[in-house]
């Protein structure tokens, strides 16, 4: 029976080897646990674990012939379902991802539990993720989440990836890396191999890559990571404590993101400025983007405000996050098993930008921030001379970037209980608690115009001495969730039934200091000038104060599947689950303009209905899955980043419906060539037309939502020749609705797009020499990664737009890059 293998495969629990997330669910899903048969190690570095959950993974083998250094979720690119436009190459620049049609604020993705996104939107961050190097293995649950999951975006797909352990020997690998656009790379590891009599090891390993902005010839890429593991085996039932640490480090400019326009009237050029268009040929993308100086300050005149500074591709986005993670076993009895996973998160960044300051005072007569009506008007009123010329005269286009800073506590624990080989049920608590302290503190451009990385260290002050903030809010984001889940094996253990329920409590505790003046997020903010917050209330009595709100949000999802073994190597599965997303901070504190008892005040909570339906093949040399599946939505919320106003805008298609099929093969005819093939088909509708204005109606009705794609399909093949191996591997990404009006987008009248981006293929190539024949270990290889072999010019990520007469910034496409690697292992 199933259960019985975990009493033979003691340290399979401690390993990676699994296919979830936190360690109550490895622990949990103990059929699929065990290590050392050809179909769980998987057909060409991809396994279709024999699960309930339409799912899918990638190992180490798979990993490692990628680009080093890559995101994950450009890796991820090759499952079904998944739709990642990556924003450069090498991962350290961001990037657009979808699964299923679901946008990146509602997948959840979790690093040896830890959940990444953020706390407050939601979003994630493609370019701060693990180094893949220590990437055992990532699974995408494509429809549905984990029971024990302790998130409040997942109103689908979920991903996972955990970090490999420490081996027990001693090791070293270094690995330097070199292409296009002067990228360089160095990472290095360091094993310590077992060094204490209770089977203590540990890792150490340390990262660095640096290139230059792909387009617009300005501004640089510096990314920096640091990890730790310490791994400690229990006894020998397969019981461990684990702790590691992670600290990453991105500074780089934003770059490559360009109106969605080809229209040339008027000498419109390519660019990233809202005047230009998106390139046309080839040779387009590499445009230079404007070099200036600031003009000096003359004593005794009002001097007006430079442009040097505004252009999109001088803004600065650093980050620096960092966590600490603790996953353990303990078997209490032979029936009963603990997991605790405790962790902590820390979170510095903000995405650069710049306003127009005012040396004078308000009208009201004080120094402030207020949110203007037309960008060639002054947003702070500092009252004190900035430029230094020596009078109060001037407006100074100053740094005013949104600043955000976290403190996370995190919280999975399990308790799991054998009735008898074939019963097992598991009760859970989780808890995700964070403090988002989010400012936006304005600082000094330099001569050039160009940002500092954090003005918030050494802000401006105005009159009073006060620190002007942009925004200022503090809130609390808190989850407290209870789940239990219940495994049962029949019918001599051909079908398996997993029936599991979580109870999430999500409260929202709201400070806003500042004034609310439109529902978009627009503020006027005092911060620490109680004078001027008075005067501006006393002058405007129709605004909602600074104020405090709490959100709460409860909800019970069910979450039920079964597994049918038609044959020993035929199965088939089924899943149904519900999942929520409560409102993010951002869309919260942009109802802090209506009056509490106003039904705008208190958005609606997004669920949806997950089902799944399929059948897998799994053998030594097949692994195959196809599922049909189906997402019901009530209150589909949709969210749009503007990155000229740098506020994100909501919008509520109501109910929406979405279905498709997912389908991968992998096939090993013989040992030394592995093929393997995906494929993704999506259909979503909008129900209703969304009013946009009392007398306005976007025609969204029968409509598709925007900025999916309609279909994807890849592949990968792979040989192994004595020392080389070589690979190359495909995606074909289906056309993308611009809008949800599935339009064509007009400007001034006249057409500038049309009403889908047109789909692309990029093929990637990888070859690799390995100098084990020389008497060095597998570690020690020479490997050549080409990327976009074909130097395709393509529309990469945007954001999907209810309107079709507005600016849509789309990426500009990578183009082809070549990274050569050098690997040394002893």
């Amino acid at each position: 029976m199933r259960n019985l293998l975990l009493g033979c495969a003691v340290a399979a629990l401690a390993t990676s080897s699994a296919y979830a997330q936190s360690t109550g669910s490895i622990d949990f899903e103990s059929d699929i646990i065990v290590t050392g048969s050809a179909v769980t190690k998987g057909v060409a570095g991809v396994i279709a674990p024999d699960t309930s959950k339409s799912k899918a993974v990638l190992t180490q083998d798979f990993i490692t012939h990628q680009t080093p250094g890559q995101t994950i979720n450009d890796i991820i690119n090759q499952m079904p379902g998944v739709s990642f436009q990556n924003n450069d190459p090498f991962g350290s620049a961001g990037g657009t991802l979808s699964i299923r049609g679901f946008d990146d604020q509602r997948i959840s993705q979790t690093f040896d539990g830890v959940p990444l996104n953020d706390s407050g939107g939601y979003a994630l961050y493609s370019n701060q993720q693990l180094d893949p190097e220590l990437i055992e293995q990532v699974n995408v649950n494509l429809g549905t989440t984990d029971v024990d999951s302790p998130t409040a975006a997942a109103t689908g797909s979920t991903i996972n990836y955990r970090t490999r352990n420490p081996s027990d020997d001693f090791g070293v690998n270094l690995m330097g890396s070199a292409g296009r656009f002067d990228y360089m790379r160095i990472f290095g590891v360091v094993d310590t191999g077992v060094f204490t009599p209770w089977g203590t090891k540990a890792f150490f390993s340390a990262s660095r890559a640096t290139n230059d902005a792909i387009f617009g010839k300005y501004g640089k890429i510096d990314k920096s990571q640091y990890n730790a593991k310490v791994y400690q085996p229990i006894g020998d039932a397969g019981d461990f404590i684990s702790v590691a640490g992670h600290y990453n480090q991105n500074r780089n400019n934003f770059f490559g993101s360009s109106p969605l326009r080809v229209d040339t009237t008027g000498g419109r050029v390519a660019g990233t400025d809202s005047a230009n268009r998106f390139p046309l040929t080839k040779d387009e993308r590499f445009f230079t983007v404007p070099r200036c100086t600031v003009s000096p300050a003359r004593a005794g005149l009002a001097d007006a405000a430079n442009s040097c500074g505004a252009l999109f591709d001088y803004r600065l986005n650093p980050s620096n996050t960092g966590n600490v993670r603790v996953n353990s076993k303990f078997t209490l009895s032979d029936k009963l098993t603990l997991t605790v996973d405790p962790s902590y998160q820390y979170v510095k960044a903000n995405g650069g930008g710049t306003l127009i300051a005012s040396e004078g005072l308000t009208p009201q007569g004080f120094s402030g921030f207020v949110q203007p009506s037309s960008s060639s008007l002054p947003a702070y009123f500092f009252g004190a001379d900035l430029n230094g010329d020596g009078d109060r005269l001037d407006t100074v286009r100053v740094q005013s970037p949104s600043q955000t800073r976290t403190d996370r506590y995190g919280l999975i624990s399990s308790l799991r209980y054998d009735f008898d080989d074939n019963h097992t049920v598991r009760a859970g608590y989780s808890l995700d608690y964070a403090r988002h302290r989010q400012t936006g503190e304005a600082g000094l451009l330099d001569d050039a115009g160009k940002e500092t990385a954090f003005p918030a260290n050494n802000p401006l002050v105005g009159v009073n001495g006060n620190v002007l903030n942009k925004r200022d809010r503090l809130s609390y984001a808190i989850l407290n969730q209870f789940s239990g889940e219940y495994r049962g094996e029949f019918f001599e253990d051909r079908l398996t039934i997993n029936a599991g329920v979580r109870a999430p409590f999500f409260k929202r505790k709201l400070n806003n200091y500042c004034f609310a003046l439109t529902a978009t997020g627009n503020v006027a903010c005092f911060s620490g000038n109680d004078a001027g917050e008075a005067a501006y209330g006393a002058a405007n009595p129709t605004r909602q104060a600074p104020q405090k709100r709490t959100f709460k949000y409860d909800k019970i999802l069910p979450n039920v599947g079964f597994v049918y073994d038609l044959t020993s190597k035929i199965s088939a599965f089924g899943s149904y689950s519900k999942g929520l997303q409560v409102p993010g901070t951002d869309n919260l504190y942009s109802s802090f303009f209506y009056a509490r008892d106003n039904v705008n005040a208190n958005p609606a909570p997004e669920t949806t209905d997950n089902f799944d339906l399929g059948g897998r093949f799994r053998s030594g040399k097949i692994q195959a899955q196809g599922s049909f599946w189906y997402t019901v939505y009530k209150d589909r919320l949709a969210s749009a980043y503007d990155r000229d106003l740098d506020v994100t805008i909501y919008r509520n298609l109501g109910k929406v419906t979405r279905y498709g099929y997912d389908g991968s093969i992998s096939y090993t005819p013989i040992p030394e060539v592995s093929i393997y093939a995906f494929g993704s088909y999506l259909k979503s509708k909008i129900r209703d037309n969304v009013e946009l204005s009392a007398t306005t109606v976007a025609l969204t009705a029968g409509k598709r939502e925007s900025g999916a794609p309609i279909y994807t399909a890849g592949g990968r093949i792979q040989g192994n020749l004595g020392p080389v191996t070589l690979g190359a591997q495909a995606k074909r990404t289906g056309s993308r609705y611009v809008n949800d009006q599935n339009l064509p987008v007009f400007a001034s009248g006249a057409q500038v797009y049309g009403a889908k981006v047109r789909g692309y293929t990029l093929v990637d190539l990888d070859a690799r020499i390995s100098l084990e024949w020389a008497g060095l270990n597998d570690k020690t290889y020479f490997q050549l990664n080409v990327t976009n072999l074909f130097d395709k010019l393509y529309v990469g990520g945007f954001d999907g737009t209810l309107s079709n007469t507005g600016t849509t910034f789309a990426n500009i496409g990578s183009p082809r890059t070549v990274i050569g690697t050098l690997s040394i292992g002893f």
